[in-house]
């Protein structure tokens, strides 16, 4: 038996206690006495569950598909009710509660479907790797400019373009087309189509501009389109798309309907197209209803997603309720096969002795927003301490999460795996980390990070700051080891309560 089956054995045991103990408090009866009662039946019980579990492979991870591992739960499951049953039945004893027997295997079922896709969720997370912020911003400072030419328009092509802008889509967007692109140049041209095959079937390198003008939302593959847009412009080429962001959606749909029912179909809107693709148990359920047509995306994934394909955003602005973006093609597309889009992200920080560790954290930015990094910088100031001002990269939950610090509470993972300690300098990225002098360096890597920083003991900052105070933490730690991080982290506790000092 290798170590990882006898560590979910031991985890089931607690579980199938766990579900007991919560099965009595249900019942209104005394613990104690239906422990010392149901011991026997207990040990039995356990060791049915175990077998089954066995025979189903339940501890024998395969996959990490999130399906397949909760079929192999319900099957072994169900083997060990049906046993149960059976015995119940057999032996005809009424000494046993039928509630509290079958309501400690439902509790058990559902304990492990969460815990055990759980695991596997965070095992199937891809880390963001550190390269992609530096690879996008080297190519965007090495953009190429669009494309210039000097071709005189068909004035009948000029006057039917116009007048079929102007009726379909208004003024507005035939005036901004006009100002950002070569409009009514024979290279450029203009559909209104979801699919790829469209963009494919056109000749290559004939045209210099692509206009699409149906939602960016209705494409099912918006990679795939944007990627074939890419194949088929020049480099320096002009691509412009339109969607309907998440906080367009939101204004529309609460000023659509009634008071009242507006949040209703808010609420169960943003659940099945916001929430339900983010998982993979409720990702088929959501293609099911909506075949990935209407879909919401946030601005800050649809800038992203023309990062990661090739593009670099040149102009964006507001029309109708709909954003337009005009985007500048300087180089091949990434082409990410796993981007970051679930609800926990996987990142790589410097841990003890220099070690790299993979650490968990909710996701507080919309998907791809690690592709716009420099698009942002541009775009915005920066606070104290380096963080960035207005960032719309930063979705409305996410906000409230830093705020709270709720965000890092799935680091309590890599404090189980003795990766992190409770109080210790923050673990910090390899480009963060080397931008500290080389004696902080240094000394840094001989200790074990923390999930509560000196940060909120101190509330520095600057980066000189920061770094002065892990410098102060570090000196009391070699002192007095135990002390230190207690005084931290109650002295954290307390800034955090009263003094309001918070995550950004």
């Amino acid at each position: 038996m290798n170590k990882r089956i006898f560590i979910l054995i031991i985890i089931d045991l607690m579980l199938i206690l766990v579900a007991f103990y919560l099965s009595v408090l249900l019942k209104g009866v005394s613990f104690a006495s239906y422990l010392e009662s149901y011991q026997n039946a207990l040990l039995l019980f356990a060791l049915i569950w175990i077998a089954t579990s066995i025979v189903f492979e339940k501890y024998v991870f395969t996959t990490h598909s999130a399906r397949k591992i909760s079929a192999n739960i319900i099957k072994s499951n169900l083997l060990a009710f049906a046993v149960v049953t059976f015995l119940i039945y057999f032996t005809r004893s009424d000494r046993y509660s039928r509630f509290i027997v079958f309501n400690t295997i439902l509790m058990v079922t559902l304990l492990e479907l969460f815990i055990y896709n759980l695991w596997a969720g965070l095992k199937r997370i891809r880390v963001i790797p550190d390269n992609v912020l530096g690879m996008i911003e080297r190519s965007v400072k090495r953009s190429t400019p669009p494309i210039q030419t000097t071709r005189t328009p068909n004035p009948m092509r000029v006057e039917l373009i116009k007048r079929t802008l102007q009726a379909e889509f208004g003024n507005e967007v035939y005036e901004y087309l006009n100002t950002h692109t070569r409009l009514f140049d024979d290279k450029t041209l203009i559909v209104s189509t979801t699919t790829p095959f469209n963009i494919i079937n056109q000749p290559d390198g004939y045209f210099d501009t692509l206009i699409n003008l149906k939602r960016t939302n209705d494409i099912r593959r918006i990679n795939k389109f944007f990627e074939a847009v890419n194949q088929k412009l020049p480099r320096g080429g002009t691509f412009v798309c339109m969607a309907e962001t998440q906080e367009q959606r939101k204004k529309r749909i609460l000023s659509k309907f009634p008071p009242g029912i507006n949040w209703i179909y808010y609420f169960f809107d943003y659940v099945i197209k916001r929430v339900f693709p983010k998982f993979s148990l409720t990702k088929g359920i959501y293609f099911f209803l909506t075949r990935g047509e209407n879909r919401v995306i946030s601005r800050a994934e649809l800038l992203g997603r023309l990062y990661s394909c090739g593009f670099y955003v040149n102009n964006e602005t507001k029309i109708e309720k709909l954003q337009y973006v005009v985007a500048i093609k300087n180089r091949r597309p990434f082409f990410d096969e796993e981007p970051t889009y679930g609800p926990i992200i996987k990142l790589r920080r410097v841990g003890k002795n220099g070690k790299i560790i993979r650490v968990y954290k909710f996701r507080t930015m919309h998907p791809y927003s690690e592709y716009l990094q420099e698009y942002i910088f541009n775009l915005h100031n920066l606070e104290e301490g380096g963080k960035f001002r207005n960032d719309f990269r930063v979705s409305t939950l996410g906000a409230v999460m830093r705020r709270l610090w709720i965000d890092e509470l799935p680091m309590i993972t890599n404090l189980f795996r003795g990766e992190l300690k409770i109080v210790g300098v923050r673990p910090l990225s390899e480009q963060y980390f080397n931008l500290y002098t080389p004696e902080l360096r240094e000394r840094r890597i001989k200790y074990k990070p923390g999930l509560v920083p000196p940060f909120y003991m101190d509330d520095p900052k600057t980066l000189e700051e920061i770094m002065a105070s892990e410098v102060k933490y570090l000196d009391a730690y070699d002192k007095h080891p135990l002390f230190t991080d207690i005084r931290y982290l109650f002295g954290a506790a307390y800034n955090i309560i009263f003094k309001k000092y918070r995550s950004s």
